[in-house]
């Protein structure tokens, strides 16, 4: 009686050690994985020159198209325009300049810009064109609007970190006229044309709405807001024959703060890696992959209007 004691508190112990750490686990580990991250790019889409015409690319908005958390080559921006010198194999020769021969880049973006600072300062600098450019513009904004200033004061404008609801909606409503000014402003520096890709906003949370697992204030609201500013994006896209939606929010969804468990809606079988920065609010260099993808296959999708 007394081994068989000694065995059920011996097992008892290693279940309870094994327990602890399969919680640390699932909770707090987060391993960001190597290689591609994504979706597959079609390459034959890139095998042929969409256009010779001179095509300006554009970057506005926030610190994703800034690039903050990955080396310069890296970011989704400068992916999108060139292959790095060691791109992965199934997507090199796969970028705008392969198709665009007469493209030029210029990346007014700025981290930690809000969505108000895309139209008071960035579109100031952007130029006016001649009407045998086409402008490619690219852009991510909004996100600090939402996540500013994580809760540590109280709740305004482009800093809504904790609103509710209610305190909510007249800022959501100010954010799509906002990027309805930011389409206007656009299309005005381009008479020759332009198209305008637009990502929507990713949840690091994986549709749980618990931010406080990543060290942050419970906000009850967040998620309902988080879904009403990508709504108005969507909405825009709907408005602007010349908006089209790049669906980061999708992708994202399982490489968030709950990468590790399986159990859950969003789990990634073929990736259960982590696509975030250690900041929460930007991608680190695989994300930045999985954008430059989602890009990729969105403007060719509309690649005969370059012509």
């Amino acid at each position: 009686m007394k081994h068989k004691r000694i065995i059920f508190i011996l097992s008892a112990g290693l279940l309870l050690v094994v327990g602890m750490a399969a919680f640390l686990v699932f909770n707090f580990v987060r391993p960001v994985g190597s290689g591609p991250a994504g979706p597959q790019v079609s390459r034959d889409l890139f095998s042929q020159p969409w256009s010779s015409r001179p095509v300006l690319l554009v970057g506005l908005g926030d610190s994703v198209t800034a690039g903050f958390g990955a080396p310069k080559a890296y970011s989704y921006f400068n992916r999108l325009a060139r292959n790095p010198d060691d791109e992965f194999s199934d997507l090199q020769g796969v970028c705008l300049a392969a198709v665009l021969p007469n493209l030029t880049v210029t990346n007014l973006s700025v981290s930690g810009s809000t969505s108000d600072e895309v139209v008071g300062r960035q579109l100031a600098l952007m130029p006016t064109n001649d009407a045998s450019v086409h402008g490619l513009v690219i852009m991510t904004t909004g996100g600090n609007d939402l996540i500013h200033n994580y809760g540590r004061t109280a709740p305004r404008e482009e800093a809504m970190y904790g609103a509710t609801w209610e305190q909510a909606q007249p800022w959501v409503e100010n954010y799509a006229r906002r990027l309805d000014e930011i389409v206007e402003q656009t299309r005005n520096r381009f008479p020759g044309g332009c198209d305008i890709y637009v990502a929507n906003i990713f949840d690091p949370t994986d549709g749980l709405g618990d931010a406080e697992r990543a060290g942050l204030p419970h906000w009850p609201d967040g998620m309902k807001i988080l879904a009403a500013y990508n709504a108005a994006i969507q909405s825009c896209a709907g408005r602007h024959p010349e908006v089209h939606l790049v669906d980061i929010h999708q992708a994202f969804l399982g490489h968030g703060i709950h990468c590790l468990q399986f159990w859950r809606e969003h789990f990634d079988w073929h990736d259960p890696h982590y696509w975030l920065f250690a900041n929460l609010e930007d991608p680190n260099e695989r994300g930045y992959d999985v954008i430059r993808r989602l890009f990729l296959t969105e403007i060719a999708k509309t690649r005969n209007s370059f012509n």
